[in-house]
């Protein structure tokens, strides 16, 4: 199991096939330029300078060996030698030790990245599985405000790992069925646990692992195909529990018989776009004031971990500690609390 970062500003691989393509154009030039002045190199066999022969002696000399059966006997190529084939030398050596130090320093910056990122993982979002539902959930924690380095994503797939990176977050390979995964996600310390994952299987053991290190302490939300199966996530200790299919066959519905109103919910859940739903605290001059006198359009009310309806009875007015659930213009910024 490991823990992949967001890619640096450039990868070691790449790093190593620039300096290898040039390391091997420097030797061709070097091959062109002896093959062209070839008479001026005196060989112990005394049969000439071939192609090959050029080839051999720019290689033993770009690596320092020097063997001494070729050498330059005109005060052409020794000029050539000079000028030209002693500096190649040079910068052969200089790609062949800075390719080393670009590998060694590649590791240890790794290294010191995931020290730091490790002592600043704290109150984060573990999202298990980047599918499309995983996807889609970062992508609305991010819109809630919630920064990238506070994201972590558990995947079994090395092609997810992948595109998490390149979507700027830190990604662990794993199930999430095991306590090791959670363990190197610092699951202790963590805000939530989102379950996205393809199986209902999965995810009640995906739920069954969270609980039992977290022991209630972490939010848990975790979303389903099968209706049925959500009792059973429920019972594991998940919070909230989203029946994907049953909602998918609802909006489905409201397509064929209430079109006005399928165009409602997909602009509140489309992001950026109209309206959104969006929550606060209760101001201090709004305590006492009946949900529906107040400016903001309030839909319901967070009030001990419950969720009221403005259409309920109980909810008359508004009271201390409540947090109001309304809908919002996106396109009129949210004003920053004092």
């Amino acid at each position: 199991m490991t823990i992949s970062l967001p890619a640096g500003r450039s990868a070691p691989l790449r790093a190593l096939g620039v300096r290898l393509a040039i390391a091997v154009a420097l030797i061709l030039f070097i091959v062109f330029v002896v093959y062209l002045d070839r008479d001026g190199y005196r060989d112990v066999n005394g049969d000439g300078m071939t192609l090959i022969d050029c080839f051999y002696y720019t290689v033993v000399s770009l690596s320092t060996t020097g063997y001494g059966d070729i050498t330059p006997a005109t005060q052409s190529a020794r000029l050539i030698n000079v000028l030209i084939v002693t500096p190649a030398r040079v910068l052969f050596l200089i790609i062949l030790v800075g390719t080393t130090l670009e590998l060694l320093t590649h590791q240890y910056r790794n290294t010191v990245r995931l020290a730091r990122w490790r002592r600043n993982l704290k109150n984060h979002v573990i999202v298990c599985g980047y599918g499309t539902k995983g996807r889609s959930a970062v992508r609305a924690l991010v819109e809630d405000g919630i920064d990238k380095k506070h994201i972590v994503v558990i995947e079994p797939s090395p092609a997810g790992v992948r595109r998490a990176n390149d979507d700027g977050l830190v990604a662990i390979e794993g199930t999430g069925t095991r306590s090791a995964d959670f363990s190197q996600a610092d699951v202790r310390d963590a805000q939530a646990v989102i379950i996205a994952t393809h199986t209902d299987e999965s995810a009640v053991l995906i739920a069954l692992t969270a609980r039992q290190l977290t022991s209630g302490s972490v939010r848990i939300i975790a979303a389903v195909r099968e209706d049925e199966n959500a009792p059973l996530l429920r019972q594991s200790g998940v919070h909230h529990v989203v029946v994907s299919s049953a909602n998918a066959g609802r909006l489905l519905g409201l397509s064929t018989t209430s079109p006005p109103l399928i165009d409602l919910v997909e602009d509140l859940l489309s992001p950026g776009t109209g309206m959104a739903l969006a929550t606060r605290s209760a101001r201090r001059e709004e305590i006492g004031r009946a949900p529906r006198d107040l400016e903001d359009v309030v839909v319901a009310v967070f009030r001990r971990g419950q969720v009221k309806s403005v259409v309920s009875d109980e909810l008359k007015a508004i009271e201390p500690g409540d947090t109001l659930i309304y809908i919002r213009d996106t396109n009129i910024p949210e004003p920053v609390p004092e």
